[in-house]
């Protein structure tokens, strides 16, 4: 191969960097000038040593531009899936030739080159650093990687920022933060767990909820449930006193003779279609349920009174379900005042029945409470009572908003059979924590199931929680 010489063309153009033109009438110069060997050697060692140094400049300064990069990747969340992207080519970094991570394994993730995406699940939070190890086009292999941090921001577990402070046991009307029982309630059995929310267990506050059951010497067993406002000074007390209450006015002996009378009108009624039986038997409801909420009120009221303190300082609401066996089915009576709903699914898990409404929208958000005195000159009092009769059911259900509101969300979620569908699935595991509940008479650890459970994380839903579930 013939060789080119072009020192010439080399020598002009080192002669014009340095503001050096050459004019015609000395081009016989510049051919006399490389026509010297020693000349010519150094003019192509010039050349050769700029070409060198511009490459290693070009080199250097690429890696500086790669390692000045900003890069963002999305934030991750300690313990949860974490997916990014590295997209090389968005990035502008097709000389990138090798590359390597260096503290992806220490913090629980790893790079899949194939697909460029980080992924794992973080184990640790805060502000990390990864080292994106790399070479370019033109380094030789002997040579250094380049090191380029990327930022990772890895936020902790939320559930983490939840302190467990305890609740004051000398106050004199502290009671335990969580309580979950399982228990046999006439001819079915009963779960319920009632637990203190984590808004309250932040400050070490108390558990605002409560419940009670019982089984009446009458075939008749009777659930409640109540949820204390976290606005009202005593409103745990209140709670506690509305389930017990009512729980105890039913099992008094005059209560029980009342409850006599209605099993003649419960046989009278699934042998009349009269008009005039489910007259008499709404009458019996209405009488019978409104004395028992509102002996309730006035125990609360002596409560109120003894202890220096306002109705409003017990503020609670109530609901409450009888029920009771016949030949025909099973009968329920029920009272509902708050946010609190109570319903019933068939055997087959395909229709639900509503045993209250519950006091939202119509007051604008705010629900009412069995303190309230209103309550029971309010024209809509009459509508808080209901009698179903089923031949049997799977679940009967009560629960407080601390369960509602994450679950059902809005009121008219609750006539939907698929939404309570949904919820016996998530009872049965169908949820993030995996925690089922299985629910057979000979499961001895359904109690801790629920306990369990009812521990579910729902943002910005940190309210007590209490559910009864009679199956």
């Amino acid at each position: 191969m013939v060789q080119i010489d072009n020192s010439k063309e080399e020598l002009l153009k080192l002669l014009k960097i340095h503001n050096i033109e050459v004019p015609k009438n000395k081009m016989d110069l510049v051919d006399s000038f490389i026509g010297n060997e020693e000349n010519k050697s150094i003019i192509h060692s010039v050349v050769s040593n700029t070409n060198n140094l511009m490459s290693k400049w070009n080199l250097q300064n690429r890696i500086a531009e790669i390692t000045a990069q900003p890069v963002r990747i999305p934030n991750g969340t300690i313990g949860k899936p974490y997916d990014a992207k590295l997209d090389f080519e968005k990035l502008g970094w097709k000389d990138v030739i090798k590359y390597e991570f260096e503290g992806l394994n220490e913090i629980g993730l790893s790079f899949d080159k194939e697909q460029a995406h980080i992924t794992g699940s973080p184990l640790k939070d805060g502000d990390l650093k990864i080292n994106f190890k790399f070479k370019v086009e033109g380094q030789a292999d002997a040579d250094d990687y380049s090191i380029k941090v990327i930022k990772l921001i890895v936020n902790p577990d939320p559930k983490s920022l939840w302190k467990q402070v305890e609740s004051d046991k000398n106050d004199p009307f502290w009671k335990v933060d969580n309580l979950t029982v399982f228990d046999k309630v006439g001819d079915k059995h009963i779960v319920v767990s009632s637990k203190r929310g984590r808004s309250h267990a932040n400050v070490g506050s108390f558990r605002e909820d409560d419940f009670a059951f019982s089984d009446l010497s009458n075939g008749w067993s009777i659930v409640a449930v109540s949820d204390g406002a976290g606005s009202a000074k005593v409103s745990r007390k209140g709670s506690e006193i509305a389930c017990n209450g009512i729980v105890e006015y039913f099992k008094s002996e005059q209560s029980k003779k009342n409850l006599i009378d209605f099993d003649a009108l419960v046989a009278e009624y699934n042998s009349s279609e009269a008009a005039e039986t489910e007259n008499k038997l709404n009458h019996f409801v209405y009488n019978t349920l409104g004395k028992a909420a509102l002996s309730v009120h006035k125990k609360l009221e002596e409560f109120a009174s003894k202890n220096a303190l306002t109705l409003k300082d017990l503020s609670s609401t109530l609901i409450f379900t009888l029920f009771k066996k016949y030949s025909t089915g099973y009968a329920f009576l029920s009272f509902g005042v708050g946010d609190c709903p109570m319903a019933i699914i068939n055997k087959e898990k395909t229709e639900v029945q509503l045993l209250n409404w519950i006091d939202v929208g119509e007051y604008g958000g705010g629900t009412r409470f069995i303190t309230m005195p209103e309550i029971f000159t309010n024209e809509k009092f009459a509508t808080r009572f209901s009698f179903k009769q089923i031949e049997d059911f799977s679940y009967l259900i009560l629960m407080s908003d601390g369960i509602y509101d994450p679950k059902f969300v809005v009121e008219n979620n609750l006539v939907d059979i698929k939404n309570w569908q949904a919820f016996l699935e998530d009872l049965g595991g169908k949820n993030a924590e995996n925690n089922k509940v299985v629910f057979d008479a000979n499961n001895k650890d359904i109690a801790t199931e629920l306990s369990y459970w009812m521990d579910f994380w729902s943002v910005g839903n940190h309210d007590d929680r209490t559910l009864a579930i009679i199956f």
